[in-house]
């Protein structure tokens, strides 16, 4: 078998397509968060707390002092910024309660679907015809 045809045979299995889906459908996800958190809840939480921009939080830990971020990375300095971090983390939470809330109402409706009793199987016809002989010989 040639290698095109294992590599077609291996892609087109389901799993690899299912997965491929995942990913992508993932990677939009991750942006719709990024976004809501970037864009809605941070500049919200900064602003409950006094006007603060998560963004702008950061050490320096060169020698010189910078008035912002940005000029400081334009000068190349070693920075720690953990406001960027912060955001990272509230995306974090945010993406883990989402993914936790699907996967339980996907363990959810699966429960449901075995607990569905199965029906019985029909009688057999020769069952019936005993029990009718019986049935017979009692009265």
């Amino acid at each position: 078998m040639s290698i095109a045809k294992e590599f077609k045979a291996f892609a087109m299995r389901g799993n690899v397509v299912d997965l491929a889906v995942g990913v992508v459908i993932g990677a939009a996800f991750g942006k719709i968060v990024n976004s809501l958190v970037q864009d809605v809840i941070m500049p919200i939480v900064g602003a409950l707390l006094g006007g603060v921009d998560f963004k702008q939080f950061y050490i320096n830990l060169g020698a010189t002092a910078y008035d912002s971020l940005e000029l400081a990375e334009k000068a190349g300095a070693p920075l720690i910024k953990y406001g960027a971090f912060i955001n990272s983390m509230v995306d974090f939470v945010i993406i883990a309660f989402a993914i936790f809330i699907a996967v339980k109402a996907i363990n959810r409706l699966k429960r449901q679907e075995q607990a569905a009793p199965a029906a019985p199987p029909p009688t057999p016809e020769d069952v019936l015809l005993l029990r009718e002989i019986r049935d017979a010989l009692n009265k």
